[in-house]
This record gives structure tokens, C-alpha cells and sequence, in this order.
């Protein structure tokens, strides 16, 4: 077949390209400039991919304990009474999307021990409504939940997150004394109440904020410890779907009935999920421009090797090449470099976010230092959550950022004169 029958990126073009590519620099080659080229493709892409896909990972995570350890929902019902409460709650639990509506005493709190002291946030809850809180109830790491409940004013057994418990020392079975911020009023003023609990379980959630601050307390006791009388502070609404939090405020604030107000975790954690989301967005686009960068050391490649193999294009002119065949030619050494270079870069990304816990522990261990302190972030191990269409977002940019730094180069190759080339040869 002749040249001017070849169909574009031919078998011929193909093999000039590759020849170009595996050359040596005392042939004319760019050898070491691609591989460099190559490397810093590669290094950006798979930086790329790990970054965004331990975000995704932070964020997925810090939501889901979020939403798993606290309401979806939030219903105030101050100035009802217990009979009008707990039929507003029976409304509640009847809403489409509810599966779980639990009346909440909180509030702050300061608790001693033995060996320690620090301040904590109580919540008084329904022993039933604690045991169907799988977060909690699923996570029991000392203890249990057999006392917690027991008796006509609820007892006095408490469970305590696990950073709290080891900042006081204390284990199941070990007393705890809480010092609340109301009390009697007697001629001196008001006088803060105290009173001696036990540990009856520790729970351990993965979320050092949580774990370092909750205690959980049996509502009976925590109304009376409170001085709440028979109220509660909030309806805690759980739903099957989070995101219908906003949109099914409305059915909740009717079902909640007289004084009722409803907020949502939208609301409440407005700020945070925002910092989330532009952070991500930022970082994103930051080491997109990496990528970017990178990708223009396919032009110095490219310039460097039409240089080189300017005789070369010459004499391919002269044979009969057209210049969209030399074009095609530069235009395929450049691609090869960027579609390799991705392509090792997304492998090199998702294996990493694959094995991340393996590696974060094998390099723990080969420098003797904790690469991820849960007390500073939250979390218990790093997380990572591949996003397959983030993933394919990047594989698309990369290609693109190298097919367009090679255009240049290659148009610069297609334009070279054959009778220039050889006089100077």
C-alpha cells in the first residue's frame, strides 16, 4: 500500500514512532528524557488518585460515624407534657423514612476518678433505644450492657467511649463520679450536683472526638441527675436515607405537634461538610495543575527528538511522506509517553489506596514512628475510597494534557523543510 492510500496512524507510522522512541541518545534518541517524562506523569497521576481518594476516604468515613453516632433529625418538643410528648412520639416513629425516634437528655458534665479528671458530654437515653444503636451497642470493648438500666430511676451504671475511659484510668466495674453544671439552690446559691457511678461498659466507635468525650447514661437517671423532672432535651430521628433529612422536616414538625422545631444534620454540620467539599475541590484542582506541569515534559522530549531526527524527516519527505504523516508520527512518541505514563500512574494509585492500611503499617514499623495519630484525626487507621468516575476524570485529563503537548512539537516536525534539513546535515 502507498503512503497516499495509508489510512492515518498506519502500520508504518506506528513502527517509525516506536523506533524513535527505543532509540539511544548516540542514535538520536531522547531516551532519558522520556523516561523522565514518563516518571513525572506517572508520579503526578498516582499522587493525584491517592490524595483525592484518601479525602473521599476521610470524608465518607467522618460522615458515616457521624450520621451513624448522632441523629439525622432533631426534634425539640420543650413545653409538652409527658403524655403529649410520648404521643407526639408515637407520630414520630410513624413518619415515612423514621426507623428510629429516641428521646435524649445532654449535657455536660465533668467526671473524676482516682487517676483522673476530664470533661464530658452525658447523654441520657432508653436502654432499649441504647441496645438498638448498633454503633454503640455493637462496639462494647470492656464491660456490657447487662446493668445499664436496671432499677426504677435507671440505675447507676454508665458507659464511657474508650479515650475518655483511659484518660481516667478506669475500666468496667470502677467508679466514676460526675459533677453536673445545676444543682439544689440553698442560701449560698445554687449548688452543683455530684454523685458516684459505676463503669458498666467502655465502647470504642473509631472516632477519638467520640471516644474521647461521650458518656451515656440511662434517661430515668439523667433526668433525675439533670434535674429535668420528666422532660427531655430533644427527639433524636434517625431515617433510612440521610438524604432525605432536609425535605421530610416538614412531616416531622407537624408530627411533633404543639412548639414542636425540627432541625436537620444538614444544620447542624453546615460548616463542616462545606470545609469538606472545598478542600477536596482545591486539592483537586492544585494537583491537577501537577499533572499538568508534568505533562509538558512531553514537549521537551518531543523538541529535542525532532532536533535529533531532523535528517530522518527529510529524507521521509523526500520519499513521499506528507507532513500529516510526519504529524501522526511525533503526534504517537509523544501519546505513547502520556498514555503509558497514566496508565502506570493509575495502577500505581489504585493499588496503593488498595493496601493503604498494609502499607501504613509496614512503614510504621520500619521507622519505628505513628504516621496517623487517631487522636489528631479522628479516625483509627487511614481510610481510602476509591471514586471510580474521579478515577476515569483523571485517567481523561492526563491523556488529554499529553495528546495536547505534543501537538505543538509535532506540527513544528510536519513544517520542517527536507532541502534545510539535508543542507545543514
Amino acid at each position: 500500500m502507498s503512503e497516499q492510500q495509508a489510512p492515518p496512524f498506519s502500520a508504518w507510522e506506528r513502527e517509525i514512532a516506536a523506533r524513535y522512541l527505543r532509540a539511544r541518545r548516540d542514535e538520536g534518541g531522547v531516551a532519558l528524557i522520556a523516561v523522565i517524562s514518563f516518571i513525572a506523569i506517572t508520579l503526578a497521576v498516582s499522587v493525584l488518585i491517592i490524595v483525592i481518594s484518601v479525602m473521599n476516604g476521610f470524608r465518607s468515613d467522618l460522615s458515616n460515624l457521624i450520621l451513624g453516632f448522632n441523629g439525622h433529625d432533631y426534634v425539640v418538643v420543650a413545653g409538652q407534657s409527658p403524655a403529649e410528648r410520648d404521643a407526639a412520639l408515637a407520630r414520630i416513629r410513624a413518619v415515612p423514612h423514621v426507623i428510629q425516634a429516641v428521646p435524649v437528655v445532654e449535657s455536660e458534665a465533668f467526671a473524676q476518678s482516682q487517676d483522673g479528671a476530664a470533661g464530658a458530654v452525658v447523654r441520657g437515653v432508653d436502654p432499649a433505644d441504647l441496645k438498638a444503636m448498633k454503633l454503640i451497642a455493637g462496639n462494647i470493648k470492656d464491660g456490657s450492657l447487662a446493668g445499664f438500666g436496671a432499677g426504677d430511676d435507671g440505675g447507676d451504671h454508665l458507659l464511657l467511649g474508650a479515650r475518655l475511659a483511659q484518660s481516667l484510668g478506669v475500666r468496667a466495674g470502677d467508679p466514676v463520679t460526675l459533677t453536673g453544671p445545676s444543682g439544689a439552690a440553698t442560701a449560698l446559691g445554687t449548688v452543683p450536683i455530684q454523685k458516684t457511678y459505676v463503669v458498666g461498659g467502655v465502647f470504642e466507635v473509631g472516632m477519638s472526638e467520640y471516644d474521647q468525650t461521650f458518656v451515656y447514661m440511662p434517661l430515668k437517671q439523667a433526668q433525675l441527675f439533670f434535674n429535668r423532672g420528666a422532660g427531655v432535651d430533644y427527639i433524636e430521628v434517625k431515617l433510612d436515607d440521610v438524604d432525605l433529612a432536609p425535605s421530610i422536616k416538614p412531616a416531622l414538625t407537624e408530627a411533633g405537634g404543639r412548639g414542636a422545631v425540627v432541625s436537620d444534620w444538614t444544620e447542624k454540620n453546615q460548616d463542616y461538610f462545606g470545609a469538606l467539599q472545598v478542600e477536596h475541590n482545591v486539592m483537586f484542582l492544585i494537583l491537577a495543575l501537577l499533572v499538568l506541569i508534568a505533562s509538558l515534559n512531553i514537549i521537551s522530549a518531543l523538541v529535542m527528538l525532532v532536533k535529533n531526527k531532523a535528517r530522518d524527516i527529510a529524507i521521509l519527505r523526500t520519499i513521499g511522506a506528507r507532513q500529516s504523516s510526519i504529524l501522526r508520527i511525533f503526534f504517537l512518541c509523544g501519546s505513547a509517553i502520556g498514555a503509558a505514563g497514566t496508565a502506570a500512574g493509575v495502577a500505581i494509585g489504585v493499588l496503593f489506596c488498595a493496601f493503604i492500611v498494609p502499607i501504613q503499617h509496614f512503614v510504621e514499623w520500619l521507622f519505628g514512628v505513628k504516621v496517623f495519630n487517631a487522636k489528631i484525626y479522628f479516625l483509627s487507621q487511614l481510610p481510602a475510597r476509591l471514586d471510580i468516575g474521579e478515577v476515569v476524570i483523571i485517567t481523561v485529563f492526563s491523556l488529554l494534557c499529553a495528546f495536547l503537548s505534543t501537538l505543538y512539537p509535532a506540527w513544528r516536525a510536519s513544517r520542517l523543510d527536507p532541502v534545510e534539513a539535508l543542507r545543514y546535515e
